[in-house]
């Protein structure tokens, strides 16, 4: 092999070895198998642009038949029924819990948070900017559509606020004219079984011990001391006091 091109190979396999010990532990298999695919295909890269792929083929068809006799073999002391069944039950129990998602909806705004990577989303449901995903306003679209939501309905400035500062950080405030929105837990009113499991994320029947761990989940992301909002982690609490008592 050319020294350059290891060299070069070499830097990049340490490079994606960093981007994968930092990747959070629930992502690393994943994270692990995009690796190994992006160097099989720099390799083969290499290979073929230094006029030696065809000595990869010849290694693979000498080695074909002794794959096909290990490859029972392999599969045979290997625990795929093990993991199999371990993977089947995880997904029951997923699609029993419900996605990993949460939903609030206000008389304004649907918001969704997803539960692995913290990032908010949503969709406008009454006024000129109906429809429309918040990931696709412009900076004075947000500001039009704050202050509808002020002068409409709490809840949905509430939440508004709670995703632009998740989202921008402080820095939105720069350009807010108006009034600054009563940030205090009170929602609108109770919720209904159907809202506390959209919050949490979970399906209905959902077992007392799933709608613990999400709830605590849930706060461990939205909680005020880690960015959150006040109001926002007001509601995921009101979700777990309505399912669990």
């Amino acid at each position: 092999m050319h020294p350059f091109g290891l060299i070069v190979l070499t830097a990049i396999g340490l490079i994606g070895l960093l981007w994968f010990r930092a990747q959070p532990n629930g992502q690393k298999r994943m994270a692990l198998a995009k690796l190994v695919l992006v160097m099989l295909i720099l390799g083969l890269v290499y290979l073929s642009i230094s006029g030696r792929l065809h000595i990869m083929g010849a290694l693979l068809a000498l080695a074909l038949p002794f794959i096909q006799k290990l490859l029972p073999l392999i599969l045979r002391f290997l625990p795929v029924a093990g993991l199999f069944k371990q993977r089947k039950s995880a997904t029951g129990q997923n699609s029993r819990a419900g996605g990993n998602s949460s939903r609030v909806t206000t008389a304004l705004l649907e918001m969704t948070l997803d539960h692995d990577s913290g990032v908010m989303d949503g969709t406008v449901l009454q006024g000129e900017l109906q429809g429309r995903a918040l990931s696709d306003l412009s900076e004075s679209e947000f500001m039009q559509l704050l202050k509808t939501c002020r002068s409409q309905d709490g809840d949905s400035a509430r939440l508004l606020e709670t995703y632009l500062d998740k989202r921008f950080g402080d820095s939105w405030r720069a350009d807010d004219t108006g009034p600054t929105t009563d940030q205090s837990p009170e929602g609108s009113g109770e919720l209904t079984h159907q809202e506390a499991y959209a919050i949490l994320g979970l399906e209905p029947g959902a077992s007392r011990e799933e709608i613990i761990q999400a709830h605590r989940r849930l706060m461990q992301k939205m909680h005020p001391d880690r960015g959150g909002s006040t109001w926002l982690a007001a509601r995921i609490n009101e979700a777990k006091k309505c399912l669990t008592d």
